[in-house]
């Protein structure tokens, strides 16, 4: 879901499900929902008929229902989705509580191939009921391993309308807290099966402003490790070129030897995500505090930054490529008006019609007119730029904040723009939070005869590429005032159909570092214009960045040759695409494994420029500590589960081991079992081996009551007389729910001795002379002591 604006004194967010206050129930009372100038505003900007708009405010003044979406490859997702409908839906299906029925969860509609459900319960009944009790606990694990994500429907909507193939480079330019992020990656690695997962041509960029946030976007993504992701924290208003070498070969007759000459050039993408922050009227449902603070200016303060950050995704954007711009508000300003102004800023783009992309999904077309309210008492009586401007004397038209693109285009151009090919979606129509989509494709120029003269012909210079930003973003008060002259649009037009040659569109000899704002403006009023400084690392970004370098190691290195023979890697393993990070001298805890353009990228540009925070995914770790030295063992790295999927179509059968299912529940039910309590023909076989790190194929299979359906691989770890299921606890928890249809982990059976003890303690008290006493909230305590906390997103 989209930021929203308001932090607080350390850069949280106010009201989000990270504030305490927003577990209590009297923080705004329903007879309390209520904010005069929101519901005023929104009818003057007409929304919605008359008729929908009691309908409209109950629905934001009701609980937002719990949604989920099963994650991961599909067919590892549409198995978990078997085992939901088949298992765990109809278990629920005769739930009476307090005397009345409960709903159990529903497929959303529109969601392709119903992997994604909704279900509304009071949490009394989720507390209460051993049903909903025992489905929650599935739930939490299966999120916390990134099999299941807890995510509002009307998110998981953009990264659906981007229609993202493994070939795709795609970069999400405010990714936190990462759930689109993880559809996007899912949809990168279309192609993976239940145990292996491929490594996709293309790429990922998932970028975040915020610092903090972004450490947050690395845990989400780390459920779907993938080589083609890179995580940055850039300012996505400014973000900047960035370098690869060129890839192409062959050029247009009209190209210019030099330009076809060049070696590197600026990276552009097929596919951009705009989840862009804004005011977040739309998540009313789930952030209730909002109606207390609701304003109009909210949007109109925002609405510079939404343009910008549109306009340097449009200037990223390879011809034929596609921008989903999206934000949880219901303001125009924030939406339509954002819209219709970038589209008249760059020519070359269009909205296109996604009308039938998702069947089953309701919603309202895009607005075509609206009126921005001119200060915080809802004042939409000026239906144009001019009438407002022409209201005020000259000392407050020097200050104020309003801009043209807060207000509507003319009749004729808002038809031309097609903003009615816009989604809206309202909380009533399908019991969802608000939410507003827009669906931009780069169209490719037609060329004029007489197009090779030298105009044309000339690239982009930097200050082109950047020509409409500011430095000056994310305040409360943006300096970025007034529309780009008419010279300026008009030499954005020129430059923009040069850059749709064949050729990649920004070629660059040595990159810049850093990314100077002259802060100078013309005469004429256009906005601060960006300049490259070789030499320096630009402020705010390389200058402070404390991250660990990237290092690739030679494949000839030993640590490389004694993964290779350790693992009976095959000759195609990408050896040359494993890094570390770790400064020089130091030991080398992980490798890293990375594709080729994430390479390329690392090794063309500094890390600490483009504020890389991570790339690739683990692969093998080193078994460190007074275990590894009480095993002897002479090899020193462990293939990690995380790493696993990656490395496994290219490890031979002297690193696989075959087990049966009643092994796996063996290993399940205690930490180190011994090889001798194993059956043959796997304890003989495991026996055998030297100890080290292998990786057990576990076969279908039936055991009691329980079902294998699908083989399972899993990594072990061999000492002198025992194994290791090396999955961490919540893992190995959240395998027993969906195997064994219960928790047999020896971390469980420790949670309820400790559960059961509490029961005694209390039972005695009861009957002594001085009863023990704990209130609700006591108990509730002690329980989350003994579960995984519940790991929604934000």
């Amino acid at each position: 879901m989209a930021k929203k604006k308001g932090r607080g004194s350390k850069g949280q967010k106010r009201g989000g499900r990270d504030d305490p206050a927003w577990d209590r129930t009297d923080v705004i009372e329903r007879e309390h929902m209520h904010n005069e100038r929101l519901e005023r505003y929104y009818k003057a900007q007409n929304i919605l008929p008359d008729s929908e708009w009691e309908p409209f405010l109950e629905a934001l003044r009701s609980p937002l229902p719990t949604t989920f979406r099963v994650a991961g490859s599909r067919q590892a997702a549409q198995l978990l989705n078997d085992t939901i409908r088949d298992i765990h839906v109809p278990h629920l299906g005769g739930v009476v509580f307090e005397g009345e029925q409960v709903s159990p969860p529903q497929q959303i509609p529109w969601y392709p191939d119903g992997l994604a459900w909704q279900f509304n319960v009071a949490k009394k009944v989720v507390r209460k009921s051993p049903e909903f009790k025992k489905f929650h606990s599935f739930l939490v694990f299966e999120t916390e391993v990134g099999n299941i994500s807890r995510q509002e429907a009307v998110s998981m909507l953009p990264p659906l309308f981007l229609e993202v193939e493994p070939h795709h480079r795609v970069i999400d330019m405010c990714a936190a807290p990462g759930s689109k992020t993880a559809q996007l990656l899912e949809a990168l690695h279309a192609q993976d099966t239940i145990t292996s997962s491929s490594i996709p041509s293309g790429l990922l960029i998932a970028n975040d402003s915020d610092y903090k946030r972004t450490h947050l976007l690395i845990h989400q993504s780390s459920r779907l490790p993938s080589p083609a992701l890179m995580v940055t924290n850039l300012d996505a208003s400014i973000f900047p070129a960035i370098k690869i070498p060129s890839e192409q070969t062959t050029f247009p007759d009209h190209t210019k030897a030099r330009v076809a000459a060049k070696k590197q050039y600026q990276l552009m993408f097929d596919r951009i995500l705009c989840d862009v922050p804004c005011s977040g009227d739309g998540t009313m449902r789930k952030n209730p505090g909002i109606w207390k603070h609701w304003s109009p200016m909210d949007g109109n303060g925002l609405h510079s930054l939404q343009l910008r950050i549109l306009q340097r995704a449009m200037r990223m954007l390879k011809k034929g490529g596609r921008i989903v711009y999206s934000t949880c508000s219901l303001n125009p300003i924030e939406n339509e008006a954002v819209i219709a102004a970038a589209l008249k800023s760059i020519p070359g783009f269009e909205l296109i019609d996604m009308s039938n992309h998702l069947p089953g999904l309701v919603y309202r077309p895009g607005m075509t007119s609206w009126r921005p309210s001119v200060s915080r008492e809802v004042n939409t009586e000026f239906a144009t730029y001019q009438d407002y401007m022409q209201s005020l004397d000259d000392a407050q038209r020097s200050s104020s904040k309003m801009l043209e693109s807060h207000w509507p285009p003319s009749a004729t151009e808002a038809e031309s723009l097609r903003l009615t090919r816009c989604f809206r979606i309202y909380p009533h129509l399908q019991d969802t939070g608000g939410f507003f989509v827009a669906v931009l494709q780069k169209k490719s120029p037609v060329r004029p005869l007489g197009a090779g003269t030298a105009t044309s012909e000339s690239k982009r210079s930097a200050d082109d590429v950047e020509g409409l930003e500011t430095s000056d973003v994310k305040k409360p008060k943006l300096d970025a005032n007034v529309q780009p002259a008419s010279s300026e649009i008009a030499r954005t037009e020129e430059t923009e159909e040069d850059g749709e040659e064949p050729i990649p569109d920004e070629p660059v000899d040595e990159p810049p570092s850093a990314i100077i704002v002259d802060t100078t403006t013309t005469a004429s009023g256009s906005e601060p214009k960006m300049r490259f400084k070789r030499g320096k690392t630009a402020e705010g970004a390389g200058a402070h960045f404390k991250e660990n370098p990237y290092t690739f190691i030679e494949p000839t290195d030993p640590i490389i040759g004694a993964c290779r023979e350790t693992f009976d890697l095959s000759a195609d393993f990408p050896a040359s695409n494993t890094l570390v990070r770790n400064p020089i001298g130091d030991t080398v805890r992980s490798l890293y494994m990375v594709n080729d353009i994430v390479k390329s990228i690392i090794k063309h540009n500094d890390y600490a420029r483009i504020r890389l925070m991570t790339a690739g995914t683990k692969v093998f770790g080193k078994q460190e500590g007074s275990e590894a030295k009480r095993q002897g063992t002479d090899s020193h790295f462990r293939v990690l589960a995380e790493g696993l999927p990656v490395v496994l179509p290219f490890m031979g059968p002297k690193a696989v081991v075959n087990a049966e299912f009643a092994a796996l529940k063996i290993l399940m039910e205690a930490y180190y079992p011994v090889t001798s309590g194993f059956a043959d023909p796997f304890r003989s076989m495991i026996e055998a081996k030297a100890n080290g790190s292998y990786v057990a194929r576990f076969q279908p299979g039936q055991l009691g009551t329980a079902t294998l359906t699908h083989e399972l691989v899993l990594p072990i770890w061999k000492s002198n007389v025992s194994l290791t299921l090396m999955l961490d606890k919540r893992a190995k928890s959240a395998l027993s729910l969906r195997i064994f249809g219960d928790d047999i982990t020896i971390l469980a059976r420790e949670a309820a001795a400790r559960r059961k003890e509490r029961e005694q303690s209390i039972a005695e008290a009861a009957s002594s002379e001085t009863p023990m006493v704990e209130d609700d909230e006591e108990i509730e305590s002690a329980e989350k002591s003994d579960a995984v906390a519940d790991p929604e997103e934000t």
